[in-house]
């Protein structure tokens, strides 16, 4: 046996003693590391979520503040147009939408182009010569006209196309004759082929009906990015907004010219104004969408088809679009017009009543 050592065990007592206190250390040390760690996390990420409401506050400003500036600046080029709605509202989810709404009988419902409105139908003539013997219903799209463009939704033809069929449930139309020119071709479509409504028949007038390179819409789809489209307009001076809209008509109608009736009733101010022209942009931007998704519904279509193209079109190649959906949907007729462009509702108004009166006589 070896004696007794009082310093070892006095080493062994204070060996003890510093692993305890050093696992005590640690272990403080690693709590108050977590709870730093814990904290700095949600703190982090309360300033993330802060700088993001932040950041959506101010663009809203921006885009609001854009808005009046454009609108603004328009009101301000010339004398104050006041312009009263020559129709009435229609509310659908908090959305009042400017419908034309003349005569009795069948109705015959007629969706516009873009960069257009309801009113186009009837500086043409075609509402009061069609009222005359139909209940006719001329509506502005979202955007377009008195109707607005409430940015929470996006405004695709299948949406635009339910929205269409929200305000005839509301004005009680039952088995309406669908005419759409241009890109209310597509929501005409968009509505067929959704079937929700029972419809007596498609008037399709100068559409875009497949996937295909637009050179108008190329150039204004860059418009529709949020943010930078609503820059670029409130950069633009009004006057210049307003002269583009206006010489913008000059390849629509060519190769006729443009109508006197149309210069002189065509509201201008509406058309250049911000939400009109943020319409066009996100209705050009999204066309080879919306047809890509629509046609492979073509054939399945089985209601009576009416297509009418001008051979002169200088906006979409009727070969390509009038001629090839000819071929898709089947039983369809196909009427190309010669020498006539895109606008063939003033430059075949007649023909095109006359399309209209042919379906209403099938059934």
């Amino acid at each position: 046996m070896f004696p007794f050592d009082s310093s070892r065990q006095t080493r062994r007592r204070v060996r003890r003693s510093l692993d305890r206190t050093t696992r005590q250390i640690t272990r403080s040390i690693e709590s108050t590391a977590k709870a730093v760690t814990t904290a700095v996390t949600r703190s982090t990420e309360q300033a993330i979520r802060e700088t993001r409401k932040a950041t959506a506050r101010s663009v809203k400003r921006t885009v609001r503040h854009t808005e009046k500036v454009v609108e603004a600046a328009i009101g301000s080029t010339g004398p104050e147009i006041v312009r009263k709605p020559p129709g009435q509202f229609v509310t659908v989810d908090g959305l009042p939408v400017h419908c034309i709404l003349r005569g009795r009988g069948r109705p015959v419902v007629l969706v516009h182009g873009n960069g257009t409105m309801a009113e186009d139908f009837a500086i043409c003539g075609l509402i009061d010569r069609l009222a005359v013997r139909y209940r006719v219903i001329a509506i502005d799209r979202p955007g377009f006209g008195y109707t607005a463009r409430p940015r929470h939704r996006v405004w695709t033809a299948q949406a635009q196309a339910v929205l269409l069929h929200r305000v005839l449930e509301q004005l009680d139309v039952e088995r309406p004759l669908v005419v759409g020119h241009s890109w209310g071709t597509i929501v005409a479509l968009a509505l067929a082929a959704d079937g929700r409504r029972p419809l007596r028949g498609l008037v399709l007038l100068s559409g875009s009906y497949f996937p295909g390179h637009r050179a108008d819409a190329a150039l204004i789809a860059p418009l529709a990015v949020p943010g930078f489209g609503d820059a670029a307009r409130a950069l633009m001076p009004a006057k210049m907004s307003a002269s583009l809209a206006t010489q913008s008509f000059r390849p629509v109608f060519w190769p006729q010219a443009v109508p006197v009736r149309f210069k002189a009733r065509f509201p201008v101010e509406i058309a250049a104004a911000a939400t009109q022209a943020r319409a066009v942009s996100e209705d050009a931007a999204s066309m080879n969408t919306a047809v890509t998704g629509l046609q492979r519904r073509y054939a399945g279509l089985t209601l009576p088809v009416s297509i009418l193209a001008g051979d002169a079109d200088a906006i979409v190649k009727t070969s390509e679009q009038s001629v090839r959906l000819h071929t898709t949907i089947p039983g369809s007729t196909l009427r190309l017009l010669p020498g006539l462009g895109h606008m063939i509702h003033y430059g075949a108004r007649l023909k095109v009543e006359r399309a209209i009166d042919d379906l209403m006589k099938l059934r």
